[in-house]
């Protein structure tokens, strides 16, 4: 029995010595306004006694939200831009974009049902007034851009989580007759100008959509048509939203609806509908910060037991921390990021960081960034200039990845769906922290500053301390 005891204390203390020297691998890469993706060496980490100063926590016990994905829109003028370039170019972008481990891991996006403001021109799948059985609906108009975009993504992406909403109803079914709800009779160029005379224009808190139970049959079945024509074209939607930013009157595709038209709309008509197709509907999107426009929804017996989400636009951010609080087990999309200006510049980006955090940090499942790609200068057919991911230069067919896609990229090619984020504490708050299914965490993590900032990140016993350029933004992976 004495050899047996003596190789069972030898492989003992071989099994600690080799336990006390393991340190989880490290992955660390930064981002600057100049360097962008850097993949730094790996980070050593230390036992928790050996270092004096922990700057933040990692609270790897406590579970926040699960993380549904990262995406962004798929807009007509998207696909326009991208299909100016060499095909092979095009193909290794929407590589870039969607490949699981390649680049952003695009997991979840939306697309609009009909046009919206990045649209070619105005369209809807059915203007032929009075048609309420939709006998002359067709998604003709998407067989040039979206249905190919879309199936590029997917084409890399089976798995492609896909969500829709309208920015407009048929014309014919709108109060006013016309796709748009404000004058922009007086913009200075023509080209830009809806010719939507003055007396027509809508205003927030009204019901643009003719409140008449035949309308709102047909533009269910209108929603209804929209989810078969796109099943056969192979792409599955899983979830609508009634209307985006329906307090908006806007001189692009637009349709303002009251809470109290679209409950009846959603409770009546919508919910029923979609779930026969077994779609999921959305309430949104949200671009005021009146919680109390949520929680006529919520509350409504007829609709709520309908809505299995809300959808928070950028300009609604205000609404989404009181909504968490009061309905902490509702999904919470944030269905927009702030759109730009169309310079594509670091500061941009680092807003956009902050708009990131505000959202995760309040209870988003998903965070979904705005264009994809656009011309240089962003323009839309409406005159507004905006950000994108992709830029592409028209004149030389060349094309960049905007600062702002880095930021996307630094959390969504790490954080999983299905992740959970995690709290953090300590004094060092300009940071975001989570816990994928396959156990690796993922730090990300700024700094803002003038000046390159050591941070000790405790992580369980152990502290990683990596020195942060300065104004970058870094990921740690943790495996």
């Amino acid at each position: 029995m004495k050899p047996f005891y003596s190789f069972s204390l030898i492989s003992i203390v071989i099994l600690l010595m080799v336990s006390c020297s393991f340190q989880p691998r490290a992955e660390w890469v930064t981002t600057t306004e100049s360097a962008s993706w850097v993949e730094q060496p790996d980070i050593l980490s230390a036992l928790l006694d050996t270092i004096p100063t922990i700057d933040v926590t990692i609270c790897t016990d406590e579970p926040r939200q699960q993380i549904d994905g990262f995406g962004a829109c798929f807009n007509e003028l998207g696909w326009l831009s991208l299909s100016r370039l060499d095909p092979n170019i095009r193909e290794d972008i929407m590589q870039e974009l969607f490949f699981p481990g390649e680049g952003a891991n695009f997991s979840i996006c939306r697309m609009p049902l009909g046009a919206n403001d990045f649209s070619r021109d105005w369209y809807s799948y059915n203007e032929t007034e009075g048609d309420f059985a939709m006998e002359h609906f067709t998604i003709a108009n998407d067989r040039q851009t979206l249905i190919p975009f879309i199936r590029n993504a997917r084409k890399y992406q089976p798995d492609l989580q896909l969500w829709a909403s309208p920015w407009c109803p048929p014309s014919w079914m709108k109060y006013n007759k016309h796709y748009a709800s404000a004058y922009n009779g007086d913009t200075s160029e023509e080209k830009y100008r809806n010719g939507l005379p003055v007396d027509k224009a809508g205003s927030e808190g009204t019901d643009m959509f003719i409140q008449d139970s035949l309308y709102l049959q047909a533009y269910a079945l209108y929603f209804s048509k929209f989810i078969d024509a796109y099943k056969e074209q192979g792409i599955p939607i899983f979830a609508v939203m009634p209307q985006n930013e329906f307090n908006s009157a806007q001189t692009f595709p637009s349709c303002c609806w009251t809470a109290k038209g679209l409950a009846r709309f959603i409770g009546e008509y919508l919910g029923p509908e979609m779930e026969k197709k077994d779609v999921e509907v959305m309430f949104g999107t949200m671009e005021r910060a009146n919680e109390l426009l949520v929680d006529s929804i919520l509350t409504d017996s007829l609709c709520s037991k309908y809505v299995k989400g809300v959808g928070f636009q950028w300009a609604g951010k205000g609404a989404i921390p009181g909504i968490h609080k009061r309905y902490p087990d509702m999904k919470l999309y944030q269905t927009e990021q702030e759109c730009g200006n169309g310079k594509n510049d670091w500061k941009g980006a680092m807003y956009s960081w902050s708009l990131m955090q505000h959202y995760l940090n309040n209870g988003a499942s998903a965070y979904m960034y705005w264009n994809i790609s656009l011309d240089e200068g962003g323009i839309s057919r409406w005159g507004w200039a905006q950000n994108s991911l992709v830029v592409v230069d028209p004149e030389t067919k060349t094309f960049r990845y905007t600062p702002e896609y880095y930021v996307m990229k630094h959390v969504s090619h790490y954080v999983q769906p299905g992740a959970r984020m995690l709290t953090t504490e300590g004094t060092y708050t300009n940071l975001m922290a989570f816990r994928n299914p396959d156990k690796s965490l993922v730090v990300i993590i700024a700094n803002e500053t003038d000046t390159d900032k050591p941070v000790s990140i405790r992580v369980e016993e152990r502290i990683y301390r990596p020195l942060l350029p300065a104004h970058s933004i870094s990921t740690l992976l943790i495996d």
